[in-house]
């Protein structure tokens, strides 16, 4: 339901704030019918804009949590091309829905996504759940993410708050504190509410987060700007500076070694706890380098302890790879056994370890930095 009359007649949540000629509180009512129509011209032609089923639209928001736009578009189509549907996510297996994750990082999401297809088969009849409480009581989804699927997909007149809509609304209303701390949260959380429109829930909240990706970025365009005439942050010149930053902490450098031991046509490689950064994915052997140990050396001890190979390192390089507060360096080997006349492979008792061919290796979901080695060093 929109809350026109409150919205005109609302009385600033936060103290100081300057106003524009056109104040965005007295002329609310105005803003959602310019953005909406902003929005009907300048929106992009994505592929979950086509049919918005709930499954389109929750794997692509799942997708784009942590992604670029781009980069999301290939990959939500190269799943749609494997998994359709609910029933077809639900059916595959772990191996192959990483696989198709692989590159997105943060792979208990994709677990989460077949958790929740299985509990949507089993519980909801195959049928996706239209409620917000049901959507979020699905395996991760947040609340973020529970809104737009129900806004997006049902229409639902809820609000959804991501880093776009914070940025807008930081800039709208000239909030002076970081957009995740309180008061500013609940203030924006109770604007970015008050602004959405019963009747078109789905444009206005794709609209709000389409400003802020291609307009109100992080330097704004304000020329382009359909709220210019409104914003607040604008009127006083500190659009770049809205929202106030929230100093996290800085990155850690990591060093890392990853070795490439292939014997007779097979590429030795290991999987991962389930538990745990990148969990359950294969890699090459190796780990965190030590202070002052050489990435050869490293490799040479960790195979001795792990599986009893010994191992000779050769040549290599290195990639450097950033992973959300991690600046990893990864330096790669590539390993000959000392017992090269070995007429057959050495065998691994430990299940989590196993010889694998180039063509398996290749369907088997690695860690973003291993596959650029498995890149360089194989060939793809």
């Amino acid at each position: 339901m929109r809350r026109q009359g409150a919205a005109k007649t609302a009385r600033p949540l936060l103290p100081g704030m300057a106003r524009p000629s056109r104040d965005p509180e007295e002329h609310a009512a105005e803003l959602s019918p310019l953005l909406r129509a902003w929005f009907a011209e300048s929106s992009r032609d994505l592929p979950w804009r086509v049919n918005y089923t709930p499954y389109e639209v929750w794997i692509s928001e799942i997708m784009l949590q942590q992604t670029q736009m781009d980069r999301a578009v290939n990959y939500f189509r190269r799943w749609m091309e494997r998994l359709p549907d609910v029933a077809a996510l639900a059916g595959a297996s772990e191996e192959t829905v990483l696989r198709l994750w692989e590159g997105l990082g943060y792979y208990s999401r994709a677990r989460n996504l077949m958790a929740a297809a299985r509990r949507i088969m089993t519980e909801h009849g195959g049928v996706f759940p239209a409620k917000v409480e049901q959507i979020r009581a699905l395996p991760g989804i947040g609340p973020y993410t529970a809104a737009a699927v129900a806004s997006i997909a049902f229409g639902a007149p809820v609000a959804c708050v991501d880093a776009n809509v914070e940025r807008v609304l930081s800039r709208l209303f000239d909030v002076k504190t970081p957009a995740r701390r309180e008061p500013a949260a609940s203030f924006i959380r109770q604007w970015a509410l008050r602004l959405v429109p019963g009747d078109a829930a789905r444009e206005h909240n794709q609209a709000m987060m389409e400003l802020g990706a291609l307009v109100c970025r992080k330097t704004p365009r304000c020329g382009l700007c359909p709220w210019s005439g409104y914003c607040r942050a604008r009127h006083l010149g500190v659009a770049a500076e809205r929202p106030v930053k929230d100093e996290g902490p800085g990155m850690t450098a990591l060093e890392t070694v990853a070795g490439i031991l292939e014997a007779r046509g097979r590429i030795l490689v290991h999987r991962r706890p389930a538990r745990g950064v990148w969990g359950g994915l294969w890699e090459f052997p190796g780990g965190v380098l030590a202070a002052g140990e050489k990435p050869g050396a490293a490799l040479a001890r960790s195979l001795l302890a792990e599986t009893g190979l010994v191992v000779v390192p050769g040549r290599g390089g290195k990639i450097l790879h950033t992973r959300t507060r991690y600046r990893i360096t990864l330096h790669w080997r590539r390993l000959a056994m000392a017992e090269s006349a070995a007429e057959t492979l050495p065998g691994l008792s430990d299940k989590s370890w196993r010889w694998a061919t180039r063509e398996e290796l290749a369907g088997l979901p690695l860690p973003a930095p291993h596959r650029k080695v498995a890149d360089l060093a194989l060939g793809g």
